[in-house]
C-alpha cells in the first residue's frame, strides 16, 4: 500500500521578497518555500563546479584532501521503496525548514565521516571515516563504474557512500565560499556557537566531540542515488539547504500529519514512503551527483519547538533510569547528562543560552534608545529584539515548574558554581560577550527594512563599547533589585517584566506616545 503525496511548496524570487514578509509568510507559519535568486557572485559556485556543470573531484581532492570525514556507508536505494526501518528517528513532529534552489560552498582537507545508506546502526546509517582524497578516490571510482575495486574493512564491496554534516564552515572560515542570506542571518544557534560552547557542565564538553558541536553549518555531498532518511532536525530547529550542483528529492510533512506514518505502537511505518522519482518530472534526476549546503537555526519564531523538545526528551530520559532514582547520588544531573547526550543539550545549557540573548536584548535595545526617541521608535531592529524577549519570556515562564532549578539542584551541580555563572555582570563583562552581541546587531542591520539600509554602523557612531560593558547595565536600576543574578527561570521572567514594564525600565524615559506604539507588541506577550 502505497501513500499519495500532494501539496505544493511556494517558489518565490528572493531579490523581490523582504526580511518582514519572510518572517510572517513562513518562519511564523513554520512553512517551507523554494527561494531563488540569492547564489550570483559565490566562489563556490565557481570552484565547486567543473565547466560541464557537475561537481569538480579534482579541484576538492587537489584542495581539501588531507580533511577528514565521516560517511554513510550503503547501497543505491531509488529507485526501490525504503521501508521504516530506515529512518532516522520515530518523529513526533517534524519542523519544516527552508529549500534553496542552489547554493555553494569550498573547504580544505580533514578527516571526515561518511553514512551507510543501506547499513542501520541503533537509529541513523552506519557511518565510517576516511580523508577527503579517499572519499574522493572512491567517487572517481565509482563515476566510471569500478566500485567493486574499491575494498575496505568497513565497507561492502560496492558501498554508496554520503558525506554529511561537514562543519567546513568552522574548519574553512578563511575560504569565504557563499554569504549566507538574510532571511536566514537570524540565527540565534550559530550566532552563540560562534561565541561560547553549548554545554555549561566542564565534562560534557570533555566528552562530546567539540567538532560535533562547533557549529550547525553543514555541507553534504555524494554519488547520485545517496540520500538522508526521514527525519526531524537537530533541536527541532528551521533548517534551509541548497545545492552546488545536481537536484535533491524532497519530502516535506508537517508535524500534524506525522503520527500517519506509523502503526497503533507508533513504531513501524504502514505506508512505502518513497516513489520512484519521476524521470519526466525531472529529467535525468538519477545520473546526478549532488553538492549541497545546510544550516540548522533557530530564532524567536521556533524557540518553543527546541523548549518543547528538550521536556519530551527529558521525560523519556528520566523514565527510562527512574528504577535507580533511590541509589542515585544526583538523580537530576544523571537524567541532565543523558539529555545533553542525546538531544544535544540540557536544560541548564538551553537556560543559559536564552540568558546571554535576553542581556544583549537588553544591551541593545538600551544602546538604540540613546540613539533617540524617533529612531526608537520607528527601528525595526527595536521590533525584533523586542519580539525575541517575548518568545523568551514565554519559554522561561513554562520552564518555572521544572525539578531542575530547585535549589538543591542547582546547589548540587558539578563543575563551576551556578550562582557565579549566572552572575549578571560576570556575563557582560566578558568580551565574548561583547563580541556576541556586535555579532547580533551586525545580523539585524541585514534584516533591516529598506527605508532603514543607511542606518548602519559606522566608525564614528558604533555600538559603543561602554554600552556592553557592566556600566551599561548598572545604568538600569532593575537590575539592583535582582542582586545581579538569574538563578532561575522565575528570576528570569521577573527581569524582563521590569526592563520592559516598569518605570526605571528602558521604556521609562520615552514619551507616552512613542511607547504606546510599541505597547501592544509588549502586551501580547504578558497577556493582557
Amino acid at each position: 500500500m502505497g501513500v499519495t503525496i500532494g501539496g505544493q511548496i511556494e517558489r518565490v524570487n528572493g531579490k523581490e521578497l523582504h526580511y518582514k514578509e519572510f518572517a510572517e509568510r513562513y518562519l511564523r507559519r513554520n512553512q517551507p518555500v523554494l527561494l531563488t535568486g540569492l547564489m550570483e557572485g559565490w566562489r563556490a559556485c565557481d570552484d565547486w563546479v567543473a565547466e560541464d556543470g557537475l561537481f569538480n573531484l579534482d579541484f576538492f581532492s587537489t584542495h581539501f584532501g588531507n580533511s577528514r570525514v565521516q560517511l554513510s556507508l550503503g547501497y543505491v536505494l531509488f529507485p526501490e521503496v525504503v521501508h521504516a526501518g530506515c529512518l532516522t528517528h520515530f518523529l513526533d513532529s517534524i519542523h519544516l525548514g527552508v529549500l534553496f534552489q542552489h547554493l555553494a560552498l569550498s573547504f580544505e582537507g580533514r578527516m571526515l565521516m561518511v553514512a551507510d545508506c543501506s547499513r542501520k546502526e541503533f537509529t541513523d546509517q552506519k557511518r565510517i571515516e576516511m580523508s577527503v582524497l579517499e572519499f574522493i578516490a572512491y567517487w572517481h571510482s565509482l563515476s566510471a563504474g569500478n566500485s567493486g575495486n574499491y575494498s575496505s574493512q568497513d565497507m561492502d564491496p560496492q558501498p554508496l557512500l554520503y558525506l554529511k554534516d561537514w562543519h567546513f564552515i568552522k574548519e574553512f572560515s578563511g575560504y569565504l565560499a557563499y554569504t549566507t542570506s538574510p532571511f536566514f542571518i537570524d540565527d540565534w544557534l550559530n550566532l552563540y556557537l560562534d561565541s561560547y560552547s553549548m554545554h555549561q557542565d566542564s565534562s560534557m564538553q570533555q566528552r562530546k566531540n567539540e567538532q560535533d558541536c562547533s557549529d550547525y553549518r553543514f555541507v553534504y555531498m555524494g554519488p547520485k542515488g545517496t540520500w538522508t532518511p526521514l527525519h526531524a532536525d537537530v533541536f527541532r530547529s528551521y533548517s534551509w539547504s541548497g545545492n552546488v550542483c545536481g537536484r535533491k528529492h524532497w519530502y516535506l510533512l508537517p508535524p500534524s500529519q506525522c503520527h500517519l506514518l506509523f502503526d497503533r505502537h507508533q513504531r513501524n511505518s504502514v505506508y512505502d514512503i518513497f516513489d520512484e522519482v519521476s524521470e519526466k518530472k525531472f529529467p535525468g534526476f538519477m545520473q546526478e551527483d549532488t553538492v549541497s549546503i545546510n544550516h540548522n537555526w533557530f530564532n524567536g519564531y521556533n524557540l518553543s519547538f527546541v523548549w518543547n523538545l528538550l521536556l519530551k526528551d527529558y521525560s523519556e530520559a528520566k523514565d527510562y533510569i527512574e528504577d535507580i532514582r533511590d541509589i542515585c547520588d544526583n538523580f537530576e544531573l544523571l537524567c541532565q547528562r543523558n539529555l545533553a547526550a542525546n538531544t544535544g543539550m540540557n536544560f541548564y545549557d538551553f537556560f543559559m543560552f536564552i540568558i546571554r540573548f535576553t542581556l544583549a536584548s537588553f544591551a541593545l535595545l538600551y544602546h538604540l534608545k540613546e540613539e533617540g526617541n524617533s529612531t526608537f521608535r520607528s527601528s525595526s531592529k527595536v521590533k525584533q529584539l523586542i519580539f525575541n524577549l517575548g518568545a523568551i519570556y514565554n519559554v522561561a515562564k513554562n520552564m518555572e515548574s521544572v525539578e531542575a532549578f530547585t535549589e538543591v539542584n542547582l546547589r548540587a551541580l558539578s563543575g563551576e558554581d551556578w550562582y557565579a555563572l549566572t552572575d549578571i555582570n560576570r556575563i557582560t563583562g566578558e568580551d565574548r560577550f561583547h563580541e556576541f552581541t556586535m555579532a547580533i546587531y551586525k545580523a539585524y542591520e541585514l534584516t533591516d527594512e529598506p527605508q532603514e539600509k543607511g542606518l548602519s554602523l559606522s566608525s564614528t557612531s558604533p555600538c559603543p563599547s561602554a554600552c556592553l560593558s557592566p556600566s551599561c547595565f548598572g545604568k538600569l536600576c532593575f537590575l539592583q533589585a535582582h542582586e545581579a543574578k538569574i538563578c532561575c527561570p522565575t528570576d528570569l521572567v521577573g527581569l524582563i517584566e521590569h526592563f520592559l514594564k516598569d518605570p526605571d525600565g528602558i521604556f521609562g524615559a520615552l514619551d507616552a506616545h512613542l511607547f504606546q506604539e510599541l505597547d501592544g507588541q509588549i502586551s501580547s506577550f504578558f497577556g493582557y
